[in-house]
């Protein structure tokens, strides 16, 4: 069965020891910049939340890329996934993406996105405190991600 990454925000600290660990997989250095799970904190509403590619179904970046880096995996189920040979750095899918979970890093002339690490999301095993967890995908997860979708939703409207 696929797996999905979960995010419980009620449970994240902002300790962002998140972005440690996935700059340290993906890069080899501890650089937050060049993590592909971002931590955002909202100091007024009281809340943090760790953010990454949420692997959409019908996935903005897929739809836009003129070359086909951006895809939908053959070998893994639910997993977007980025082909750095075929793509033209044109950034599309950084502007397509609506929650900014693809990113450009022009130290490394990169797209930074979520792989889940292959399978084994580094993010997860450090995570002090649960909340992040790499779970089967089953409809009472894909509801609960939606019920925080639209309480992201809300709070990012109220902010803005």
């Amino acid at each position: 069965m696929a797996k999905v990454l979960m995010i419980h925000p009620d449970k994240c600290t902002g300790c962002r020891n998140c972005e440690l660990a996935c700059s340290f997989e993906h890069e080899g250095q501890f650089r937050p910049g060049a993590s592909r799970v971002q931590a955002y904190t909202w100091e007024r509403e009281g809340m943090s939340v760790p953010m990454m590619c949420q692997q959409c179904d019908d996935a903005a970046c897929v739809t836009v890329c003129p070359t086909g880096a951006m895809h939908r995996s053959t070998t893994r189920a639910n997993l977007v996934d980025w082909d750095e040979s075929t793509c033209i750095r044109c950034k599309m899918c950084t502007i397509a993406c609506p929650f900014g979970n693809a990113r450009y890093d022009a130290a490394s002339s990169a797209i930074f996105k979520c792989d889940t690490c292959q399978g084994a999301p580094e993010c997860v095993a450090f995570c002090p405190n649960g909340a992040l967890e790499f779970v089967d995908d089953e409809q009472h997860v894909r509801s609960r991600k939606k019920a925080y979708a639209a309480r992201f939703k809300d709070a990012f409207q109220e902010v803005s």
